[in-house]
């Protein structure tokens, strides 16, 4: 019995300080674009212009 003076008070400091983390984060926007970053690889780059050596205009 004496071990829930000790671990009630730990589990409920825990709990609170990972939904006050939740809440920080979710208030700076940490969570606002979940899409972009998981097909940042998939997405070209602009293609720049090939010049022949060649060419004439």
């Amino acid at each position: 019995m004496s071990v829930l003076f000790i671990a009630l008070p730990i589990a409920l400091l825990l709990g609170g300080g990972g939904m006050w983390a939740c809440i920080v984060c979710i208030r700076a926007g940490q969570y606002d674009d979940l899409d972009t970053p998981a097909v940042r690889m998939l997405i070209d780059d602009q293609a720049t212009p090939q010049v022949d050596d060649h060419d004439v205009n």
